[in-house]
């Protein structure tokens, strides 16, 4: 396992990935199914509506955002969250493979990650549960669980922002690394040319 690959590219990309799946879901609130074009240079070479990106961001974002729980040590302990207490796989790369002078880092408890969130904590963890449900569920099979439970939207939403702090506070900042450069920029509605 190369770390220093981990540490500044994959797992970075997958942080992006989450943010990406954040700015997905404030243009679908924003814009809802406006007309797209994407250029090329100057080159205008797709048009259609902003699902064609909102949509793939939205899925890639959830499975990156569950692998990054997963990595942290995370899962659905029927519907509650909880740790993975099965042994890795030998490819499998979690939290627990990078140490510190002072130790090997430790899977994150749900406790303590509950803790991080500024709001309530049944808020958090029915955010966290979120992916991991949509992504068993609504991702990987047909389902009609995505439209008939709108209350999912916020909570993938609040799942977005927390999932990359959760990795900057239990992993980054651990390291004495500081947190990689996944965040996003975007215009406002009001604010776009």
């Amino acid at each position: 396992m190369d770390q220093d690959r981990l540490l500044h590219d994959l797992l970075p990309h997958r942080m992006q990935a989450a943010a990406t799946l954040n700015l997905a879901l404030k243009l679908y609130a924003t814009w809802g199914v406006a007309p797209m074009t994407l250029h090329a240079g100057d080159k205008l070479v797709v048009e259609g509506n902003l699902l064609a990106f909102i949509n793939p961001a939205i899925e890639a974002g959830m499975m990156h955002c569950r692998a990054l729980l997963e990595f942290l040590g995370l899962c659905n302990d029927n519907g509650r969250l909880g740790n993975i207490n099965r042994p890795r796989q030998s490819s499998d790369v979690g939290i627990e493979h990078f140490s510190t002078s002072a130790g090997q880092l430790e899977k994150v408890t749900p406790a303590k990650v509950l803790r991080l969130y500024p709001g309530p904590s049944d808020e958090a963890e029915n955010a966290l549960l979120a992916v991991f449900q949509l992504t068993n569920k609504g991702l990987a099979h047909v389902t009609k669980d995505l439209s008939e439970n709108p209350e999912q939207g916020p909570l993938v939403e609040i799942a977005s922002r927390g999932i990359p702090s959760l990795m900057v506070s239990y992993l980054y900042t651990p390291l004495g690394l500081p947190a990689p450069d996944y965040k996003l920029t975007h215009r406002p509605r009001g604010e776009v040319r």
